[in-house]
């Protein structure tokens, strides 16, 4: 934690979202979201000095086999493969072992002075995770992770999870988004702009990148309307390419 207190960020926060490949830092926004395991403390730092705020990301819905702490999850933690990840596989978030595991993830981004947390794949109930996982379960797990970032002295954004909304605005400091302009849900998001919380959306559509028929023109006119912090982004987060409508 930066400093001392939990940040309260805004909704004309501006942001960039990279999670892949050696960070770019040249971006002037006032929120990186960086990923929590393979950012060095360096660049938190140096972040810090120029008055960004940072949010570290990981997966607290999946074990990834690349992950120093993967061997900590036991089998019967992990079930089906996330479509198109390989060495992803969902997590039982009703075991203990996993909210252990999280837990010291939550403390770690506390150690590095992450100013938030992005926990990923927190929508397990409503995809074919092999566990039969309810909506309550979920919404569980869900509190459970804000009440321990905010413990900690972090934010913690909600990612995704576009159900659970109106369970949880109150209790997450801003939303992470995927492709709601794409799949026409950004309605779904207004409760976080309407609660003085920003919406970070991301989207990764051909069109919008090759602003075909001024189709990210259009997107960014209604992600200004909305307040929401719209950029457009290659699919692997690796910075090959940048659009924001701000």
């Amino acid at each position: 934690m930066a400093n001392g207190s939990i940040w309260k960020p805004k909704v004309s926060d501006t942001w960039q979202w990279q999670l892949r490949g050696s960070l770019n830092a040249g971006y002037q926004v006032s929120v990186y979201d960086i990923d929590l395991f393979n950012t060095p403390q360096s660049t938190i730092d140096a972040l810090h000095a120029r008055g960004v705020k940072v949010v570290c990301y990981f997966s607290a819905g999946s074990s990834e086999d690349f992950r120093e702490d993967y061997s900590r999850f036991a089998s019967a933690d992990k079930g089906a493969v996330l479509k198109g990840f390989d060495g992803e596989r969902w997590l039982d978030v009703r075991s203990e072992n996993v909210r252990s595991v999280m837990r010291d993830r939550i403390a770690l981004a506390s150690a590095k002075k992450c100013d938030a947390v992005e926990p990923d794949n927190v929508d397990g109930f409503a995809n074919d995770t092999g566990f039969p996982l309810t909506f309550k379960d979920q919404l569980e797990f869900n509190q459970f992770l804000a009440k321990e970032a905010h413990g900690r002295g972090l934010a913690v954004g909600l990612k995704n999870d576009l159900d659970q909304i109106p369970q949880l605005v109150d209790l997450f400091d801003f939303a992470v988004n995927e492709q709601c302009h794409e799949f026409d849900e950004c309605d779904k998001v207004l409760p976080f702009i309407a609660a003085g919380k920003p919406v970070f959306n991301a989207e990764y559509e051909d069109k919008y990148v090759r602003n075909e028929g001024g189709a990210r023109d259009a997107l960014c006119k209604s992600a200004r309307a909305s307040n929401i912090r719209t950029l457009v982004l290659p699919l692997e987060l690796e910075d090959s390419f940048r659009f924001s409508c701000d």
